[in-house]
């Protein structure tokens, strides 16, 4: 491997610029410019980018283990992965000074929008030095829109099921600039609130166990287990910060369960697969909409659902974003998600409906602060959700979450409150749904005698979720609300199951109200 980047005599410089796509597998960038010429492979560290609302400490000390995996398989290819802690621009200049003309490849990355302005930056700046700037999508979301030409479904098979890409057999390669190494990325980039002992760990071989995992068996029940946070744990593939950071490309991913789907006999297990490989194609659709209308991260994409009331109330919010709302499964849920990064997606639905809708919260903050807790958080996919079960996307179907129903389903035996909610360790099954609502000498016997023991709900959530309702669809009425592009809701998976199937297959993507994602 050399030591310094010196120009190669077999032509100008290839550099590849990592971003969310932390792997040597399957990386289109990096094959094609591997086939081009020798190559430098770069990332940049941007300590703005982590200043935003929404990225945590637990995301980069994710993204740091998959950084340390990209640079051991870059070493065993004879290179090694240059580290710049700096802006992309200022990387971007200090190359040019080093190196003199080169091309910069790079995936196409669907972010947020400072990773949005960032790209747009990077594109003048090609502009101005003469590079040229080629990008490569990574999954199955499409730039622009109008060159997709065909209904979404039939778009993204042909993309998953196309060749992995694959570097040519000796590849030539620039080392890192002296300096440059791993050695420089920063340990910590943020405070974080709470520590995430539970936090999945970054990098291939985690990646790999993971998906070898959930096909051996752990995914055989996959659409029995989902719903339920203790289940999920296990039952879901847990590979959604491994996609959402590219450390396993999600063509990888799709190809090797569509692989374990032929052949699997076509029961149980096969339509589990299925279930499975639907989800994975509706997470680019969700990838897709926020493409389409990027501005959704801070503006409602329906502007009227904004006159819904919705003041910030400190106390509320406090109540709701540290666990200690008086209902035991939501303060369950967002403690399970304090310590382990992740949640299974029913309950981050039950979440943010419970903040905006029963707490009468701001969106925004909402989705900021739900944001910096997941470990696995991916733009497309949390914005929409956070539009669809705010309303703020004025969609058709409104999902309230009734927070002792669903305690009562998803936790029936009060296992999973009890684990994460240790003050009601003591109380009985007949209770544990509704402390509250037991007599006071019954609060003194299980040692709740007050609310620093255990709160009361701040709200009788049946008469909001009435209130709620009530409100939406007179706001909708008078004003003539129209549900959001790309919003429509997909019939639910019961008695219509195969002709909703049929239809997806013939008409465009409908992205479904609850998406139970990985």
């Amino acid at each position: 491997m050399p030591a310094v980047s010196e120009i190669s005599p077999a032509g100008p410089p290839e550099v590849v610029w990592f971003k969310r796509d932390l792997r040597v597998e399957d990386h289109t960038a990096l094959a094609h410019a591997t086939a081009a010429g020798p190559v430098l492979c770069v990332y940049a560290v941007e300590l703005d980018y982590w200043r935003q609302p929404g990225t945590s400490d637990r995301q980069w000390q994710f993204v740091h283990e998959c950084l340390l995996s990209l640079d051991a398989q870059l070493k065993s290819l004879g290179t090694a992965l240059e580290i710049h802690v700096v802006p992309v621009i200022q990387m971007l200049d200090a190359l040019h000074l080093r190196l003199g003309p080169f091309t910069l490849h790079s995936h196409q990355e669907t972010g947020g929008l400072w990773t949005y302005a960032r790209d747009r930056a990077v594109a003048a700046w090609c502009r101005d030095h003469g590079v040229r700037w080629h990008e490569y999508p990574q999954n199955g979301v499409v730039r622009p829109v109008s060159r997709r030409g065909r209904r979404f479904k039939e778009h993204w098979d042909a993309w998953a099921t196309a060749p992995l890409a694959h570097l040519p057999t000796q590849p030539l390669w620039l080392g890192p600039a002296s300096g440059r190494t791993v050695s420089l990325l920063p340990t910590a980039v943020k405070a974080d609130p709470f520590p995430c002992a539970g936090r999945q760990r970054g990098g291939l071989q985690p990646a790999r166990d993971l998906l070898d995992s959930f096909l051996a068996g752990r995914g055989q029940d996959y659409g029995a287990h989902m719903s339920a946070p203790a289940t999920a744990e296990q039952g879901c593939s847990r590979l959604s910060p491994h996609i959402a950071h590219g450390s396993l490309s999600l063509r990888q991913i799709a190809q090797t369960a569509l692989q374990a789907r032929e052949a699997a006999p076509r029961a149980h297990w096969h339509r589990q697969l299925g279930s499975y490989v639907t989800r994975l194609w509706w997470h680019c659709y969700a990838l897709q909409v926020l493409e389409n209308q990027p501005a959704m991260e801070r503006q409602a994409l329906v502007p009227e659902m904004e006159q819904l009331p919705r003041p910030m109330d400190r106390a509320r919010f406090d109540a709701w974003r540290l666990g200690r709302t008086g209902w035991p499964m939501v303060d369950a849920c967002m403690r399970f998600l304090h310590h382990q990064g992740w949640l299974n997606f029913r309950m981050r639905a039950m979440l943010v409906t419970v903040a905006t809708h029963t707490l009468s919260l701001p969106w925004r903050p909402v989705a900021d602060w739900l944001a910096e807790l997941f470990v696995d958080f991916e733009p497309g996919i949390h914005y929409t959700q956070m539009q669809m079960h705010s309303c703020m996307a004025a969609s058709p179907v409104l999902r309230l979450y009734n927070p002792v129903t669903q305690a009562r389903e998803l936790d029936p035996n009060g296992k999973f409150v009890r684990r994460w909610v240790p003050e009601l360790r003591a109380v009985p099954d007949d209770w544990i749904v509704m402390p509250w609502a037991m007599p006071a000498t019954a609060r003194h016997r299980w040692g709740l005698m007050g609310s620093d023991d255990y709160p009361a709900p701040r709200v009788d959530f049946e008469q909001v979720h009435r209130s709620v309702k009530a409100e939406i669809a007179a706001l909708r009425s008078s004003l003539d609300l129209q549900p959001a592009p790309g919003f429509n809701e997909r019939p639910r998976q019961t008695a219509r199951a195969q002709r909703t199937a049929r239809g997806l297959q013939q008409g465009e993507a409908k992205l479904p109200a609850q998406l139970s994602l990985f």
